[in-house]
């Protein structure tokens, strides 16, 4: 065959390739849209059969919620008709109740009516017999009972005079025996050695050199102690000792042991005493808490708050006309345990109202009031059972005697403070008349310390710079003056130091 032909054939049979291809995808085609009919309307019918079964799901569902729906209201109702019926009956019953009550109020008041007349009839009947026996004895009821008793008297009278004298003349020799033994064996087991007041501190000191650098250039190191301590400081020729005085008890033992602290140091300028004095401070309010629980240790008194247990501690640096009051009120704890148990009366309430009984004396220059007062608001607010309360505040005869307790305290009190030397009157009216002094400066705005000094001549008064100015210092030293003029009797004249000092602090860093 010639190659043209051949090209033709070749052409011919692409051609026919090419339209047999198209011609079966068409085929193919239109198969698959066939079939995605068929699927579409095989899924539409699924969808609408579940549609109908989830209607009839539905529809069955409501009427399951209906009927219990009807079935729970049905069950309401019938409890609700049972609770009406049961309220019912009780109403029924209350009103049958409320009727018998009826009865029976009217029945008692009928009674009552009867009872009242029978009781008239009665008592006009005994008028009338007592009017009769008085017609017949010719005597009132009053003057029978007089004659008789006038005539036991007269039978009698010599034979009751001689008993009731036997009997008060046994017990009055009974009683005051065994309240002498009681007395004699309370001092005897209890009875100690009393301290006398010190009004000073003697500070030792290795070498009389160092009393030069105490006092300081131009005497800033003494002047800046006192000022800190509120103590005056006697340096003078005795040897070995440097004084310090003061009629605060706690004040002076701070500047001690500050002053102690100092020597032992040896770097004796303001800032460091002042840094000493805090430390004392501190030292001493040690040495406050130790001392009162040894205090209710020794007196056992158990179970005292800790800070009632501080303010117990304070007693040990206070004086009563120079007895030590801290071992005055555990002496009178055992008096007053020992009494108390030998009358049988209360033995703790009697411990704990003789050991708390000056506890007010610990605030008593700061707080307005009697000790006695300022002791019932200290227990009071902590709480202190009220029998010991009773028990303590009746010791100077402020309040009335309410319990065996309070008198057993306040004759304790009187064994401890009425012993020959136990005390000293004028040393009491001493310091109270330099608290007084410093309360005066203190009560006035703007001063911050106050410190009695030189035996009640001299006054230190701290201000504030803040609160009052140079010119106002003036005043003030004037008006603290005049008030303890009108205020205090004193011999001598008094000295007021009115101290403003301005205090400026920075840090380089």
């Amino acid at each position: 065959m010639p190659p043209f032909l051949q090209g033709l054939a070749i052409i011919a049979t692409l051609g026919l390739g090419v339209a047999a291809g198209y011609y079966f995808r068409y085929l193919h085609a239109l198969s698959k849209k066939q079939s995605l009919e068929l699927d579409i309307k095989e899924k539409t019918l699924e969808a609408e059969k579940r549609v109908v079964e989830i209607i009839e799901k539905a529809e069955a569902k409501a009427a399951a919620t209906l009927d219990e729906a009807k079935t729970e209201r049905k069950t309401q109702e019938e409890k609700l008709s049972e609770k009406e019926k049961h309220l019912q009956k009780r109403e029924e019953l209350i009103d049958s109740r409320q009727i018998d009550l009826d009865s029976q109020r009217e029945s008692l008041q009928s009674k009552i009516v009867e009872v009242k007349s029978i009781k008239e009839r009665l008592d006009e009947r005994k008028n009338d017999i007592e009017k009769k026996l008085e017609d017949v004895a010719k005597l009132t009821l009053e003057e029978a009972y007089d004659q008789i008793v006038a005539k036991m008297e007269a039978e009698r009278a010599e034979d009751l005079r001689a008993r009731i004298e036997k009997i008060e003349r046994a017990g009055s020799e009974a009683f005051e025996e065994r309240a002498q033994n009681l007395i004699l064996a309370a001092i005897h087991r209890v009875g100690n050695n009393v301290p006398t007041n010190v009004m000073t501190a003697h500070v030792e000191i290795p070498s009389d050199d160092l009393k030069g650098k105490v006092i300081g250039k131009e005497g800033r190191n003494v002047r800046a102690f006192e000022r800190a301590t509120g103590v005056d400081v006697l340096i003078d020729e005795t040897p070995g000792y440097i004084v310090l005085s003061s009629f605060d008890p706690i004040r002076r033992e701070i500047a001690r042991v500050a002053m102690e602290n100092l020597l032992k140091d040896g770097r004796i300028q303001p800032a460091k005493i002042e840094e000493m004095v805090d430390t004392a401070r501190k030292e001493v309010a040690s040495i406050v808490r130790k001392m009162g629980e040894k205090a209710a240790y020794d007196a056992n008194v158990p179970n005292l708050h800790p800070d009632l247990i501080m303010i117990l501690g304070r007693l040990h640096f206070r004086t009563s006309y120079g007895q030590n009051v801290l071992w005055h009120s555990v002496e009178m704890a055992h008096m007053a345990a020992i009494i108390a148990e030998e009358i049988g009366a209360d033995v703790a309430v009697s411990r704990a109202g003789a050991l708390l009984h000056d506890i007010g004396k610990t605030v008593s220059h700061e707080v307005a009031g009697t000790h006695v007062e300022i002791g019932i608001r200290i227990l009071e607010k902590y709480g202190v059972d009220q029998q010991v309360i009773l028990a303590m505040r009746a010791h100077h005869e402020e309040y009335p005697y309410e319990t065996p307790e309070s008198i057993i305290v306040q004759v304790a009190d009187a064994i401890s403070g009425g012993r020959p030397g136990a005390r000293r009157d004028s040393i009491e009216n001493y310091i109270k008349r330099l608290s007084d002094l410093e309360t005066i400066a203190t009560d006035l705005n703007g001063v911050d310390k106050a410190f009695a000094i030189a035996a009640g001549r001299e006054i230190r008064v701290l201000i504030n710079p803040e609160a009052i100015s140079d010119f106002e210092a003036h005043t003030l030293a004037r008006t603290i003056a005049t008030t303890i003029e009108t205020r205090l009797r004193y011999p001598g004249e008094i000295k007021v130091h009115v101290i403003r000092e301005t205090r400026v602090v920075s840090y380089a860093r």
